[in-house]
């Protein structure tokens, strides 16, 4: 199928859109889990040229908790473990959207992702990995095992650093393989976080790029002409969680920057999305998997869109 004329859309799966919170790490969920969200992205790619991100949170940090447990060798830095499920949840969902898609060829590429090395966030962990827990069983870990941990809804779970996405580094290539209409799964995680040496050269650092932000940057980049942050809520609450939360339909990035969101979780959503339409004049997304269709449309969730 040529694509040409088509929009380019940007779909960034969340990592709870994809596997439903506290839902198990087995390989069997995952792929059930890609399944459904490439079914739903189907009708997407039939009107588009769609490129998909991902999140990566869960799995990297059961590697990270496998790494902890086996104490033969050196633990394996999180740039590795972000490149490992890079490859684990491109491939799923690269076969499940090759299933799900007939007339079109999938392309899953291991992306890297540039960030400053003197980044505050080094300092400041506020990315969430890893499965969840009450908060007396991630006080113990956090000191057994040095992590950081915060509040993630009712829940508790590790934090690492997240520092800002500067540079997309295989933008050319991806651009390339949508141009030449293939269906692209890249910017997983985030991408691998490298930093760029005084000798022209990358090495990997210690973080977890948030993908909402990379996402963002991706989308820019190829100038796409929307963004949708899939997420498993139904959109962006103004006093979420109070009982007047009242969920925000057609918004300005003004609009949407007014309100206060957790910094680990809708945070990074909302600057994303706002990011996004400032600079492309776009519109952006956010809401549930279920819902990608009329998401993408204009119809549903929380829709971004420039200010007069």
């Amino acid at each position: 199928m040529s694509t040409a004329g088509l929009p380019t859309v940007v779909v960034a799966l969340g990592g709870n859109a994809l596997l439903p919170r506290g839902a198990s790490l087995e390989a069997g969920n995952e792929h059930a889990a890609a399944r459904r969200a490439a079914r739903l992205l189907a009708p997407v790619a039939a009107a588009s040229r769609l490129v998909v991100t991902h999140g990566n949170g869960p799995q990297v940090g059961l590697l990270a908790l496998m790494n902890d447990a086996y104490k033969a060798v050196a633990a394996y830095p999180l740039d590795v473990l972000g490149a490992e499920t890079e490859g684990e949840l491109g491939y799923i969902i690269e076969m499940e959207l090759d299933n799900a898609v007939g007339d079109r060829d999938t392309v899953a590429v291991v992306t890297r992702t540039e960030v400053s090395e003197r980044d505050p966030a080094f300092a400041d962990p506020t990315k969430f990995i890893g499965p969840v827990y009450d908060e007396a069983s991630a006080r113990a870990l956090a000191e057994k095992l040095g992590w950081a941990v915060r509040r993630d809804g009712e829940a508790w779970r590790r934090v690492v650093p997240s520092p800002e996405p500067l540079r997309i580094l295989q933008l050319p290539a991806i651009a390339q393989l949508v141009e030449n209409d293939f269906l692209v799964v890249c910017a997983g995680g985030g991408g691998v976080p490298v930093v760029l040496g005084n000798d022209g050269s990358y090495a990997g650092v210690e973080a977890v790029i948030d993908k909402d932000l990379a996402s963002s940057l991706l989308a820019c980049d190829l100038g796409a002409a929307a963004l949708v942050l899939a997420t498993d809520v139904d959109g962006v609450y103004e006093d979420y969680g109070a009982p007047a939360a009242r969920l925000l339909r057609e918004v300005t990035p003004a609009e949407l920057r007014a309100g206060s969101y957790a910094a680990g979780s809708m945070g990074p959503k909302v600057e994303a999305a706002c990011r996004f339409v400032e600079r492309t004049g776009g519109h952006a997304a956010i809401g549930a998997l279920d819902d990608i269709a009329e998401l993408v449309a204009g119809h549903s969730g929380t829709q971004v869109r420039p200010g007069p």
